[in-house]
């Protein structure tokens, strides 16, 4: 079984820069046709950075904002209603309220957690005890 290594805070793999460069190269390309083909990407691809490499938020939240913005961008594609303006500041306001529910947990080990969680390493020890005595 592999071991896990205990490594809070901000990560940045070769895959993630090249997701970040090809997504916002296609979202330049898709702005200069029409602008929202461009915003809904980068848009998308800006959060999942923010979630996965900054906050390290878990999938289920991750999973709760795309859910969020994917239904009020397909309405707005869709139906022109609610808008670009009221889906990004929605989307925005749940970015708020799933990255608070995130540094509340025991298990927060995005950017500060030294100030955020500085319980952290006792949570992470008592984990992996836990995980090798079951």
């Amino acid at each position: 079984m592999k071991q896990e290594v205990f490594a809070p805070g901000f990560r940045l793999s070769v895959i993630d820069v090249f997701v970040l460069v090809g997504g916002t190269a296609a979202a330049i390309v898709l702005w200069m046709y029409v602008w929202w083909w461009g915003f809904a990407p980068a848009f998308a691809l800006a959060h999942f950075f923010f979630f996965c490499n900054v906050v390290r938020i878990a999938r289920p939240l991750e999973l709760l904002w795309a859910g969020v913005f994917v239904v009020l961008a397909g309405a707005t594609v869709a139906f022109e209603t609610p808008g670009w303006l009221v889906t990004a500041l929605v989307s925005l306001l749940v970015t708020v309220v799933v990255v608070a529910v995130e540094v509340r947990k025991p298990s927060y080990h995005g950017v500060g957690w030294q100030w955020i969680n500085p319980e952290l390493p006792a949570w992470w020890e008592a984990r992996v005890a836990e995980k090798g005595s079951g």
